[in-house]
């Protein structure tokens, strides 16, 4: 094929050898354009590659002009050579300096949107080029097209940027192809969640209950430890299984970054849980532990937690007993068990109980002596006069100490035969020495019931006979309830006077009252008003 340079150098010489005429120049000009190839605008034509220079790449598709192509189009200018053949797309047959207008990458896009069109699906994974960034994402090159790959779905959850995939190759899913805008939406978080589940299963099939596995602590919480096992695959460490001995936390056994070697307990292909061991690695120290630890035996242990209600005693490693702030003591009431140990104290115990299936053993301090208790009912009997010191006032009655860690009750009403008590303070005071009757005891409900009154005779047989009906007094007023008056008619004795409308009466008003009866139930003598 002849280019109209050619074609024009050649008529001139014959023209200079032969003497040319008009004739003749338009026969070669007729033949200069028969040789023009027929290009359309929108049309891909074979060019082939005629110059360059450091931005431009010249190519002749054989038509009046060459076209030039930038050098940014091509993907690796370096392998640019003349002589090769390449397809552009025809702009424009001719710009303003009669050029033929072509693009290598608008014919690469068309050739590779036709041949995804054709060829590829939504759900397909290919091959892409990260080529930039742009708003909400960036832009792969999947087959000379331009796609948009999200940020969403350009990697895993909680994975680090992707600013390192400018320029890779990388593999992405085609979620969405629309022809009429020509645009095409891919996924590169579906691929990376199809290889990580494909590595997990990869690991699981490898991996048997019972067999050993080395990974790294890559994360702590309050119920365990997450351990890279390695190959995209994490499994749990749950607290209860990182010690036969009791911890309140994950980290009191391991820390991020350890490298740790655990048991696989159990795992689960379908969800990809994989639960994993440390203290199995160990003999289950609980197998003899009924053997080992009898009812009652005493043993020593170190105290290595104190808790509000309690103190955990280790007996040996993995092996832990509580005792409960209860077995402290028979006597003495302990409002927190530090009152009594302090962590690493070395303590001996007696074993109480042993709960083989969930672990744990209860033991006693206070089982070391006698219960003291055992013998209340022989030391404290009926009737019985004893001595003992005001330890605490309530409103139904004191507590008085017989021993340490021995109180009996006098109730209010066991204080005194004739006066009313209105509290126990009004008649004892705290720390106060006195002498009482024990009315009862009960060892097995440590219980011991004392009087005070009951020191002395009841007055009241004398008293209804002293008192008796229609005998009058003249008295003063002490006290105005809501039903009547009351007053003292001898000295822890008082007399009582009912009346529904009491504002006729005063505090210290003299009154004229006539014996109605004695209420030793009441512990008064009802009386009325003389008129």
């Amino acid at each position: 094929m002849f280019s109209k340079n050619d074609i024009e150098k050649e008529h001139e010489t014959k023209n200079s050898q032969e003497g040319g005429s008009s004739s003749d120049q338009a026969s070669m000009e007729s033949l200069y354009e028969a040789s023009l190839k027929d290009i359309k605008e929108g049309q891909i034509v074979t060019g082939k590659i005629v110059g360059f220079t450091e931005k431009e790449v010249i190519i002749d598709v054989g038509y009046k002009s060459e076209g030039l192509v930038p050098v940014y189009e091509f993907s690796d200018p370096a392998a640019i050579q003349i002589g090769n053949e390449i397809e552009v797309f025809i702009e424009s047959k001719e710009n303003d300096e009669g050029m033929v207008v072509v693009s290598k990458q608008k014919a690469d896009r068309l050739k590779g949107w036709e041949n995804i069109v054709n060829n590829r699906k939504e759900g397909d994974v290919v091959k892409a080029r990260v080529m930039k960034r742009v708003k909400g994402g960036m832009m792969v090159e999947v087959e000379g097209v331009e796609c948009f790959l999200p940020a969403s779905l350009s990697t895993l959850k909680n994975a680090v940027g992707t600013g390192h995939l400018m320029g890779q190759q990388i593999d992405v899913r085609i979620l969405k192809i629309n022809i009429p805008r020509k645009n095409i939406v891919v996924s590169r978080k579906d691929v990376l969640e199809e290889e990580k589940k494909k590595a997990k299963e990869g690991v699981l099939e490898k991996i048997t209950k019972g067999s050993m596995a080395k990974g790294i602590v890559k994360n702590i919480t309050d119920f365990g430890a997450f351990v890279d096992l390695g190959e995209n695959t994490t499994g749990l460490l749950h607290i209860t299984d990182m010690s036969w001995s009791r911890i309140s936390h994950p980290s009191e056994m391991v820390a991020v970054g350890d490298e740790i070697e655990v048991m696989i307990l159990d795992f689960n292909k379908d969800n990809m849980r994989i639960s994993l061991g440390l203290k199995q690695k160990s003999p289950n120290p609980w197998l003899d532990i009924d053997s080992k630890y009898p009812s009652s035996k005493r043993v020593k242990g170190k105290v290595v937690n104190i808790v509000p209600y309690g103190a955990f005693v280790e007996l040996e490693k993995g092996i832990e007993g509580l005792i409960h702030i209860s077995e402290m003591s028979w006597t003495k009431k302990y409002a927190n068990p530090n009152e009594l140990l302090a962590i690493g104290d070395v303590v001996e115990t007696v074993i109480l109980t042993v709960d083989k299936q969930n672990h744990k053993i209860a033991l006693g301090i206070k089982q070391l002596e006698q219960d003291p208790w055992l013998k209340v009912e022989e030391k404290y009997v009926e009737a019985a006069v004893v001595k003992g010191k005001v330890r605490n006032l309530t409103d139904y009655g004191a507590f008085i100490e017989l021993e340490e860690g021995i109180d009996g009750l006098i109730h209010i009403s066991d204080m005194s035969w004739t006066k009313r008590i209105a509290h126990p303070k009004d008649l004892l005071k705290k720390g106060q020495k006195i002498e009482a009757v024990v009315l009862f005891s009960d060892s097995k409900n440590r219980k011991i019931s004392l009087g005070l009154k009951q020191l002395t005779a009841n007055p009241w047989d004398e008293l209804v006979n002293k008192y008796k009906t229609g005998a009058e007094y003249e008295v003063k007023v002490k006290n105005i309830a809501k039903d009547g008056v009351y007053f003292d008619i001898e000295e822890d004795l008082e007399g009582y006077v009912p009346a529904t409308d009491t504002a006729a009466f005063k505090i210290d008003d003299l009154l004229k009252v006539k014996v109605v009866k004695a209420e030793p139930s009441q512990k008064r003598i009802l009386c009325e008003v003389v008129a």
